[in-house]
């Protein structure tokens, strides 16, 4: 049963909600399985791969002239000949189910039991649902039950495949089996747990789940807005059309190969790649011209991040806390960040699109 309003937080792990640098850590040694998620100081001897890009908690803070916030103009809703209703995204929800229910509710996409109230409007989620939270499956739950209710009512409420949806999946389905990740030998399970893995999470996980995620498209289309979980040009690797990404990514998990599902979640965790000034405009542009629309629409990477305002790892108090007014666009008007850094005290996102700037 999904959390409803009114009931208290189920009982979490500490994670990374005290303005941290978020810890995506992707090369991790199989003989090391902390009983902390939060991850230590890697050795200076660490070597990544060409191309990775690492996110530890040393992931230096970015200036804010290091990235624009651009203006666009305002685009009218777009009318929908098969009578659908407008088009909703939220970002990464990392197992705050409160925070999900609260933001939803106050669009007007659910009422104050947490049902359906949206009619025909289309919601789609851009993947994180576990992991750092209290109740990742909680919110996996909300959202294949507001998926039928949904579509009983004539929308549709949809999710693509985020990094941590393929980080659970290998933790259950490889555990402690060594990967090749590129830089040493890692394994899923020691990876999960210092990315904010919950045990709660882990207990509760059935097949339905499992099923529901190892399904979840990488990439979609929607009135000319390109929906993506990562902000990275890694998704090229896996084919020139939507329909051959989501093909490739389904059939990596079907065969069930660590070191592929490995790899998957590497090039899954990768980010950053739109936020330079010059060279950023014309990643977002290799992705448009492969896959079609007009302006990518992604989570992954917190906005604290993105715009500099972000408390250092002792910091406490308000005047600490991400300022966060809502997405972020930047890459020329390119692009729109949908992470607003719920798992730092930020906020979680829900955005009608077009937007209204």
């Amino acid at each position: 049963m999904t959390q409803g309003a009114g009931q208290g937080p189920a009982a979490r792990t500490e994670t990374l909600r005290d303005f941290r640098v978020p810890a995506y850590v992707h090369d991790v040694p199989a003989n090391v399985v902390p009983s902390d998620p939060a991850p230590g100081p890697e050795p200076d001897a660490e070597v990544y791969p060409d191309g990775y890009t690492p996110t530890e908690r040393d992931l230096p803070v970015i200036n804010r002239g290091d990235t624009v916030q651009v203006e666009i103009a305002q685009q009218p809703a777009p009318q929908q000949a098969d009578g659908l209703g407008p088009l909703y995204v939220v970002g990464d929800v990392h197992g705050y189910l409160d925070e999900l229910l609260a933001a939803l509710r106050e669009k007007g996409l659910i009422d104050t039991e947490g049902n359906w109230a949206a009619g025909t409007a289309r919601l789609w989620f851009l993947g994180d649902f576990t992991d750092r939270g209290p109740d990742g499956i909680g919110v996996i739950d909300l959202v294949m039950r507001l998926s039928a209710e949904a579509a009983a009512a004539g929308g549709y409420c949809k999710a693509l495949m985020g990094n941590h949806e393929l980080l659970l999946l290998g933790a259950k389905r490889f555990g402690d089996t060594p990967v090749n990740s590129g830089a040493g030998t890692a394994t899923f399970q020691a990876a999960w747990l210092l990315n904010g893995g919950q045990k709660s999470d882990m207990d509760r996980l059935q097949d339905v789940h499992l099923q529901w995620m190892s399904r979840l498209d990488a990439i979609e289309i929607e009135d000319d807005h390109l929906l993506m979980h990562s902000d990275t040009t890694a998704y090229l690797d896996y084919g020139d059309s939507i329909e051959a990404v989501n093909d490739t990514v389904r059939e990596t998990l079907t065969r069930n190969d660590a070191d592929e599902c490995w790899d998957l979640f590497r090039k899954f965790t990768k980010r950053f790649a739109f936020r330079d000034e010059e060279s950023g405009p014309g990643s977002v542009r290799e992705l448009l011209d492969a896959y079609g629309g007009s302006r990518v629409v992604h989570g992954h990477s917190p906005i604290p991040y993105l715009l500099g305002e972000v408390g250092g790892e002792d910091a406490d108090g308000e005047e600490s806390r991400p300022v966060v007014e809502g997405p972020h666009v930047y890459a020329g008007g390119l692009a729109i960040a949908m992470d607003g850094g719920v798992t730092m005290a930020g906020k979680l996102l829900v955005q009608q699109l077009p937007m209204d700037i």
